[in-house]
């Protein structure tokens, strides 16, 4: 039996996750958001702290917030305030970082998840929102060596400032692997909406885990232990789960939990203490003197919420109903917005419904995984598979060419009709071509014939497979089934 199974203790997470908003400029400048760019070229006085510089908040930053919130079922507040969440930290300029603390942005929201445990048990549940609040990131502090040129530390502040939403979940988790599936599902809503990358490499999407156990039928909750910047999934569900295994030892040995922020290290597998209890008073909130509350009317909520797009559920409902697919294939295809974009478009084309779903989940996810792509970053587009399914349908093409020519629409698009006719690919239709295939093919299987004949109809695969190579694999399939049946069956 598993720990997070442990027959003495109830696991209880929550999680707090700090996303990255698609704004083009920062949450109180208009400096630049730029990955990947030189150190300390997108600052300016407001970033850098100097003595008078005034912030001015970003109206779009909050539009994302506001349309991040209804998303979640959140009730979006009129009225918010900004703090001063007061600490000392090389790349934060200011000696403090705008936050908001007891009135944020939006409270009391929702999602929904499901998933299955390791040992197979499933789950679906739903997750509480406790808040969202708006805040803005801090520098960014460098301490290779081989980067910085010897012992010393040097600091980017490209980052500073750059407009955040802090998603702080209900203690409502009760493993890793629920804790995975609301990353996940989170993750997927934010980029559905568009408001935010959620790029875990860069650093868009980063994730705070409490941790506690208490022992079952307990209400009272334990005393937790938060591990700090995870920032991929496999992370986030292996330093819940050492974390578990750790705090569950202790009490096992009579031993205390003491409240901590710990960092985990994948390099060995175990979290390590950074610093002791630390609570919100720690920081000195109170609301920051140079921006006056945020006052939201409700016209503008109310475009906000005119802007939501079909949420993954809905949509994944949809298809189910309206085109007959399996609860499986409306998963896979509703889980990025522009993937089921992409599906709704080919099928606009008039391809069916079922042949389109049967492609796009296998061959042209299997060409995405191979180049790690999303399917807006080829050049494929949904009138190209369209008019390459449409060949296939019509008896055109084989499968087998249909499969050669998509990795070349994925990688440099093109025409359909117009790269088959050029790569000499047109599906052989003449019957005489086809009998004479046929003709040899059971002169050299006499055996397999005969098997055929004696009731194993299976055999007839295989004797297809051997007609199709004679034809170089361009032969209908339907007219080289048809032909080879009646032949051996004279």
């Amino acid at each position: 039996m598993s720990v997070e199974a442990h027959v003495h203790y109830e696991v209880v997470i929550g999680l707090e996750v700090h996303t990255q908003l698609r704004t083009e400029s920062k949450l109180f400048c208009s400096c630049r958001v730029r990955y990947g760019d030189d150190p300390n070229h997108h600052t300016c006085p407001v970033c850098l702290a100097l003595p008078g510089a005034l912030p001015v908040l970003n109206t779009r930053a909050v539009e994302f917030g506001v349309r991040t919130a209804l998303a979640m079922n959140c009730t979006v507040h009129p009225r918010s305030i900004f703090a001063r969440k007061n600490y000392f930290y090389p790349d934060l300029p200011k000696g403090y970082q705008i936050s908001q603390y007891e009135e944020p942005l939006a409270t009391n929201g929702w999602i929904e998840i499901d998933g299955e445990e390791p040992g197979g048990r499933s789950f679906a549940k739903r997750i509480g929102i406790t808040r969202i609040h708006m805040e803005e990131d801090a520098g960014k502090s460098i301490h290779d060596a081989a980067v910085t040129g010897g012992g010393s530390s040097h600091v980017d502040l490209n980052r500073a400032g750059v407009p955040l939403l802090e998603i702080v979940s209900e203690p409502d988790l009760r493993s890793s692997t629920e804790a995975g599936a609301y990353l996940r599902t989170l993750r997927q809503l934010l980029r559905y909406v568009d408001v935010s990358d959620a790029d875990m490499e860069k650093g868009h999407f980063r994730c705070d885990a409490n941790v506690s156990l208490r022992k079952r039928g307990e209400k009272e909750f334990g005393i937790r232990n938060e591990i700090k910047n995870l920032n991929s999934f496999r992370y986030v569900e292996d330093a819940i789960r050492i974390e578990i295994e750790r705090q569950a030892r202790v009490l096992d040995d009579g031993g205390r939990i003491i409240q901590a922020t710990r960092l985990y290290d994948p390099a060995t597998g175990k979290t390590r203490v950074m610093r002791t209890k630390e609570n919100a008073d720690d920081y000195r909130y109170f609301p920051d003197p140079d921006l006056v509350p945020l006052a939201l009317e409700p016209a503008f909520i109310e475009r906000a919420r005119l802007t939501l797009p079909e949420l993954p559920e809905r949509r994944r409902i949809r298809f189910e109903s309206d085109y007959g697919l399996s609860a499986y294939d409306a998963r896979l295809l509703s889980v990025s917005r522009s993937l089921a974009d992409f599906f709704e478009a080919v099928v606009a084309a008039r391809v069916p419904a079922k042949m389109a779903a049967n492609w796009i989940l296998r061959d042209v996810l299997q060409a995405l995984k191979e180049r790690e792509q999303e399917i807006e970053e080829t050049k494929l587009t949904p009138e190209a598979l369209a008019a390459l399914l449409g060949l296939l349908d019509g008896g055109r093409i084989t499968a087998k060419s249909a499969r050669e020519l998509l990795p070349e629409l994925v990688d440099r698009g093109g025409d359909p009709t117009e790269l088959v006719s050029v790569r000499g690919l047109e599906a052989v239709s003449d019957s005489a071509l086809i009998e004479r295939a046929a003709d040899e093919v059971i002169a050299a299987q006499p055996e397999n014939v005969q098997r055929f004949r004696a009731g194993e109809e299976k055999i007839l695969n295989f004797l297809m497979g051997q007609v199709m190579k004679k034809t170089g694999g361009k032969a209908s399939p339907g007219a080289v089934r048809e032909i080879l049946a009646r032949k051996l069956k004279a």
